[in-house]
């Protein structure tokens, strides 16, 4: 399993930033999966998410200051794959900050492991660089 880090300041203020953080535009600002549906659970909300025949269920948890969400089972790109969005003021805007842990389970580890933390850093990347957009 590997993890990744992507932070970015956000020139707008805390509370706009999250209400801009919904489980839906959060898939759609990483860029690499379109959102087919959404489901409130007792726990958050369940994304069903598809791109180029996978399709994969993300379920998501609302945090103090962000949310959390993860890859249900195994139906999915990786074998685990759990992200944690936070936000935090700063000098009148907002730090938000994405770390994500993943995992392919495939036999060469160590070196498919690293692939996909390179392609999840991207992927997190894309999502700041479009909230910063949005917002």
């Amino acid at each position: 399993m590997r993890e990744v880090e992507v932070s970015a300041f956000v020139p707008a203020p805390p509370a706009s930033v999250e209400r801009a953080l919904t489980p839906e535009t959060v898939v759609e600002y990483e860029g690499s999966f379109e959102v087919r549906a959404v489901e409130s659970t007792d726990d958050g909300r369940t994304v069903t998410a598809s791109a180029r025949g996978l399709t994969m269920h993300l379920d998501f948890e609302e945090r103090e200051n962000g949310l959390v969400y993860r890859q249900r089972g195994d139906a999915g790109p990786f074998e685990s794959m759990e992200t944690e969005v936070t936000v935090e003021p700063e000098n009148e805007g907002s730090r938000v900050t994405m770390r994500s842990s993943v995992s392919l389970d495939l036999p060469v580890t160590a070196v498919s492991d690293r692939i996909a933390a390179w392609k999840r850093k991207g992927e997190l990347r894309r999502a700041l660089d479009r909230l910063a957009e949005d917002v």
